[in-house]
C-alpha cells in the first residue's frame, strides 16, 4: 500500500473502519536543524523559510494509515532545541512510543548533538521506544559535512530508523514518519500513551496546529 494513501482511502477500500491506534512520537535536536519544518511539511505540506526558533515545544497531531486495517493518529511533540530548554525535553519524551532524532547535513557539530540525544533515550526513554535518526536539509547537499554513510552507518549500529530528508522539497518527509508509525508496536499504544497528552503542554505549545512555531528551515 503505498504510503500517500489518505485514511480515508483504506476505509473505502476495506469496506469497514480501520482501527485507529495512537501513538506519542517526540522530535529531538539541535536548534536550527528544521525539526518544526519537518512536521510543518509532514502535516500541512507547507514550507516556511522564516519560522521563528520553538519555545518550549509545539503539538500537532496528523492520522497516516498502517495497512488496510489500522490506521495510526500521531500526537508529534516538536521540542525546542535551544539549551536552555534541554531540561524540559524529558517530560515530551517521557511515555513516547517514538522519536525522531534530527541533524542538519551541513553543520557536523549537530550530528554530535544528535548522538548524545540517542544515548539520552535509550538511556531515560526505554528499550521499547523506536528511535529514527534525520539528516535534514538534503536540499543544500552542496554545503554537506556529514556523509550520508556517516549517517546511515550509526543508525544502523543501533537499530535505528534512518533517512535523509529535506523540509524544504518534501524529499523523504512523509516516508520518515509512514515507516516510524509502522515500526511502533500497536500493543504499545496501551501501555505507552495512557492519559491525554495534553498534560505535556508547554504555555507556549498549540495544539490547535495553526501557529506552531519552529526551528529555521529547511
Amino acid at each position: 500500500m503505498s504510503s500517500s494513501q489518505s485514511p480515508e482511502t483504506v476505509a473505502s477500500r476495506s469496506g469497514a473502519k480501520p482501527k485507529t491506534f495512537t501513538f506519542k512520537v517526540v522530535l529531538l535536536g539541535e536548534s536550527a536543524v528544521g525539526k518544526s519544518s519537518l512536521v510543518t511539511r509532514f502535516a500541512r505540506n507547507q514550507f516556511d523559510q522564516y519560522k521563528e526558533s520553538t519555545i518550549g515545544a509545539a503539538f500537532v497531531t496528523k492520522e497516516v494509515p498502517l495497512d488496510s486495517n489500522a490506521i495510526a493518529n500521531l500526537h508529534i511533540w516538536d521540542t525546542a532545541g535551544q539549551e536552555r530548554y534541554k531540561s524540559l525535553a524529558p517530560m515530551y519524551y517521557r511515555n513516547a512510543a517514538a522519536a525522531i532524532v534530527v541533524y542538519d547535513i551541513t553543520q557536523a557539530e549537530s550530528f554530535g548533538k544528535a548522538k548524545s540525544w540517542v544515548q539520552e533515550l535509550k538511556r531515560q526513554a526505554g528499550s521499547a521506544i523506536v528511535i529514527a535518526l534525520a539528516g535534514n536539509k538534503t536540499d543544500l547537499s552542496n554545503r554537506r559535512t556529514v556523509s550520508r554513510e556517516e549517517g546511515s552507518s550509526y543508525a544502523e549500529s543501533l537499530g535505528l530508523l534512518f533517512f535523509e530528508t529535506s523540509a524544504q522539497s518534501g524529499e523523504n518527509v512523509e516516508e520518515l514518519f509512514s515507516e516510524l508509525a509502522k515500526k511502533i508496536p500497536r500493543s504499545a499504544e496501551p501501555a505507552r500513551n495512557s492519559g491525554p497528552p495534553a498534560v505535556n503542554i508547554a504555555p507556549s505549545a498549540n495544539s490547535n496546529n495553526k501557529n506552531a512555531q519552529g526551528d529555521c528551515a529547511c
